[in-house]
């Protein structure tokens, strides 16, 4: 999701967001562990989507 986007979100939509980043991340790093997860650019994706959230967030 791009900055521009989460700017026009509330702060309780981005809470929610955060977390499901987080728990999807969790369980991504879970999957990685276990050899279940191909796309190991998706972990990278959803860490960078929950710093642009943290950002918006703090600003």
């Amino acid at each position: 999701m791009k900055a521009k986007e989460l700017k026009g979100k509330s702060t309780p939509e981005l809470q929610r967001l955060l977390q499901n980043n987080r728990e999807k991340l969790r369980q991504l790093r879970f999957d990685l562990s276990s050899k279940k997860i191909k796309n190991v650019r998706e972990l990278r994706k959803i860490r960078k989507g929950i710093a642009r959230i943290l950002t918006v967030l703090k600003s």
